[in-house]
């Protein structure tokens, strides 16, 4: 993908999140890495619903600003930190979609084996301590999740997703709100019913089978649920 191609999908996904209610004025923000050491990203306080591809702003890996007319994202350095520990990554989006973010600040913790399409795309789904956005503390709070997962809820603050390409990022941040959202709803009706542990081996074989790893597939010793929070079960 050329840049010219990447600023316009850059744009396009943001107008997608805005859409969604994933973000609000000017919140969130998306990059998407365009050479070893060059990463392409939204500017500062610019709703993500009317970005133009010229708005962008072209960064370092220490998050120095080389390139564009206005001031990049103050919370690049959680950008940078995934980029830097994850050299797969291509792609990096933070956003505060409503389901997904009520659990971040309330401190509960996302469970597992409820939903096939949490665990097909996901799998656990860990939350990070909270520090305060754009310092060094707050990107490196996602660093010891980065190899589980492509999703991480930030405590009292939001959610960032993180794949190959922009579109699958986008993807995680649909799935993992459509999941809460099915949570929370399900508890109006008097809570999720766990799939059980024959049906989660199915499905992981399955997910096995379709070409993505689930570390969940290793023997588990003591039993216990498949509904787990915040990690492996």
């Amino acid at each position: 993908m050329t840049e010219r191609e990447l600023r316009a999908e850059v744009c396009e996904i943001g107008r997608r999140l805005y859409a969604r209610g994933h973000v609000a004025a000017n919140e969130g923000n998306l990059s998407a890495r365009l050479s070893p050491d060059r990463v392409l990203c939204t500017p500062t306080l610019v709703s993500k619903g009317y970005l133009k591809p010229a708005d962008l702003a072209i960064v370092d890996l220490e998050a120095n600003q080389v390139a564009g007319d206005r001031p990049r994202t103050s919370e690049i350095k959680l950008h940078l930190s995934i980029y830097k520990h994850r050299p797969d990554v291509r792609a990096v989006i933070h956003t505060h979609p409503p389901h997904a973010t009520a659990f971040a600040v309330a401190g509960t913790p996302i469970p597992n084996g409820i939903h096939p399409e949490l665990e097909l795309m996901l799998g656990p789904v860990a939350t990070a301590p909270y520090f305060t956005p754009g310092t060094a503390a707050f990107a490196d709070s996602v660093v010891p999740f980065l190899e589980k997962t492509s999703a991480v809820l930030l405590e009292s603050h939001g959610l960032v997703t993180y794949g190959a390409n922009l579109e699958w990022a986008w993807f995680a941040t649909e799935v993992l709100d459509s999941h809460c959202r099915l949570l929370l709803t399900a508890r109006s009706l008097g809570g999720a019913k766990p799939l059980s542990d024959a049906q989660m081996v199915e499905l992981l074989e399955a997910k096995r089978q379709w070409g993505f790893a689930d570390p969940r597939l290793a023997p588990r010793t003591g039993g216990g649920s498949w509904v787990s929070s915040g990690g492996a079960p």
